[in-house]
């Protein structure tokens, strides 16, 4: 169970009603095409699964192409240096959570968020249906399995005023699942679902209910913006293209692709991950706040770097432009 758990992630959506939302289909700028399709590579943050599934949509359906664009999609897992990848070129695009390219940017790293993959943080503490544990604050005092070098640790210590001790996270569910007292950093479109098949019913605490909600976001080298936009702006409005497709329609070439990729990944997972993404509303966001697929809000990273100023995580905030755009980003709705 712990290698089967360890390839679908640990951190690291009212059906209909919600995917009506913002249902236009993006334009899909294409970029000119002098010697054949423009070749792009996306480094993403795990193995294949469905919170990739609009890329794989995009790429099985022929967006990107349509585009003029042939994009290769690399595995992610850990390990994998995405943030070594895009800066040294060997990938165009990668993927990561919003508050880690804020620190990579803080220390001079040059990467610009282009788009959202994620509107909402995924990541949860997963505790047992029976455990006391009913809220975050109520972690005072227990040990959580966690990535400890992560933000939300000190911001839900320092929040709550409470103090809990960590246990690294090996991406495995063996020690949760052995002991009724474990509480888990987890994705809740994932681990929740693996815990549930092997009998263990379990609950989940959001994250972002503690007022930290980070994006998942896709950036790229400044450079890359800067001396081809038309690339960037197509990339952004063909994955968008794709994730509309992949959540209100038929769901089965980019499923078919992504088990092809990885093999061990369950059918059933796929559909439980794609629900949750659609039932949470993690992709399309809150239309009533602006938010839709891909959209980037400026004044919430502006936010979410004082944060990190005020945890101590980088010296001093910089430029949200510096860090963020949204000028590869289609018009809201599109």
């Amino acid at each position: 169970m712990g290698f089967v758990a360890f390839l679908f992630r640990c951190g690291l959506g009212s059906l209909l009603a919600l995917l009506a939302v913002g249902c236009g289909r993006p334009e899909v700028k294409q970029v000119p095409v002098k010697t054949g399709p423009r070749k792009v590579v996306l480094q993403t943050d795990w193995f294949p699964q469905a919170e990739h599934g609009g890329f794989y949509q995009a790429l099985a359906k022929g967006y990107y192409a349509q585009a003029g664009l042939d994009v290769t999609i690399l595995s992610g897992g850990p390990g994998v240096g995405i943030k070594l990848n895009v800066a040294r070129g060997d990938a165009d695009f990668g993927m990561m959570r919003s508050d880690d390219l804020m620190v990579a940017a803080a220390r001079g790293m040059p990467f610009v968020m282009v788009s959202a993959t994620l509107q909402h943080d995924p990541q949860a503490v997963m505790v047992h249906a029976a455990s006391p544990i009913k809220s975050l604050r109520d972690l005072n005092g227990h040990v959580v399995i966690a990535s400890i070098s992560m933000a939300w640790i000190p911001h839900v210590q320092k929040k709550y005023g409470i103090k809990f001790d960590l246990k690294p996270n090996t991406y495995g569910l063996g020690e949760f699942l052995a002991n009724p007292q474990a509480a888990q950093q987890c994705m809740v479109t994932s681990e929740p679902f693996l815990a549930q098949q092997q009998g263990r019913p379990v609950r989940t605490l959001p994250l972002a209910d503690s007022g930290y909600d980070v994006y998942h976001a896709i950036f790229c080298r400044r450079d890359l913006g800067r001396d081809s936009p038309e690339v960037v702006r197509a990339f952004v409005a063909a994955s968008i293209h794709g994730w509309r497709d992949y959540l209100r329609n038929d769901p089965a070439p980019a499923h078919a692709l992504i088990r092809t990729r990885n093999p061990q990944m369950p059918p059933e997972l796929l559909e439980f991950s794609r629900s949750e993404l659609i039932i949470r509303s993690l992709v399309h966001g809150d239309a009533a706040k602006g938010e839709d697929v891909g959209q980037l809000s400026l004044t919430r990273l502006e936010d979410e770097m004082q944060t990190l100023y005020h945890l101590r995580l980088i010296d001093a905030p910089v430029s949200i432009g510096d860090v963020a755009t949204k000028q590869y980003l289609p018009p809201l709705g599109e």
